[in-house]
């Protein structure tokens, strides 16, 4: 089964704590021995908006911070490089041919950003749908795609399961609204469509919710099912 995980900065160093990154790092290790192929996309988080105001008061234009922001991705995902140790590609991949070349030939391939202009969700997507992937798992700080931003609106309802169209319709109003906080972006979510890529959102904060959702389909999560992706993974009937 291949997969890939996108792990939003927030979830992974919401501050430096070396034990958080292990914790993930040993989950992403259970499932390349359970036979998963594997490519992970890690985000900045606030370390990379601090950077990021901070470069604006300098004056830097917008794409000089969205460099700066890709930095801080690059840095995240040494750092989970470093916890992972053996079977892992050394280096951060700068683009989806050597991260794809990497999950290939059987290594853990973590990337942080790439482009200016592109979130690492849209990374993620855009990855997954290069490798064929089986599986794209976005671990949140979010339980799920909800119809509101549940921090502002105590009516907003979680959705258990949606299609790729479907999440795409949800997801643009929100992207619109200013200092809207939805679990996926907007770009994401059309790659995602594209490609027909099945796809989970969950709360990733305990890495072992992770590991169940790919070994088992097992989550309280927001399933992403597109039109003709055809049944669930086979990888988890053998479960």
């Amino acid at each position: 089964m291949r997969v890939v995980i996108s792990i939003g900065g927030s979830v992974l160093a919401p501050d430096l704590d070396p034990d958080r990154i292990e914790a993930h790092a040993t989950v992403i290790e259970s499932l390349s021995r359970e036979g998963c192929d594997l490519g992970a996309v890690v985000g900045g988080g606030g370390v990379a908006r601090e950077y990021i105001g901070a470069a604006r008061d300098l004056g830097a234009n917008e794409v000089q911070l969205d460099q700066i922001g890709i930095d801080v991705t690059r840095i995240n995902a040494r750092m989970l490089i470093a916890a992972l140790g053996s079977g892992v590609d050394p280096t951060p991949p700068h683009d989806y041919e050597d991260a794809g070349d990497a999950i290939r030939r059987g290594d853990v391939a973590v990337m942080g950003g790439v482009t200016p202009g592109q979130t690492t969700d849209a990374v993620a997507a855009a990855l997954a749908e290069y490798v064929n992937a089986d599986l794209l798992v976005y671990a949140t700080s979010a339980n799920g795609v909800y119809d509101a931003d549940p921090k502002t609106d105590p009516d907003a309802t979680k959705f258990e399961e949606l299609s790729a169209s479907e999440l795409v319709d949800v997801i643009a109003p929100m992207s619109r609204d200013a200092g809207a906080s939805a679990p996926v972006d907007l770009l994401a979510a059309k790659l995602i469509e594209r490609s027909g890529m099945r796809s989970i959102v969950l709360d990733g904060t305990d890495p072992a919710r992770i590991e169940r959702a790919v070994l088992r389909g097992d989550h309280d999560g927001t399933d992403i099912v597109p039109e003709g992706s055809g049944e669930a993974p086979s990888y988890w009937a053998q479960r």
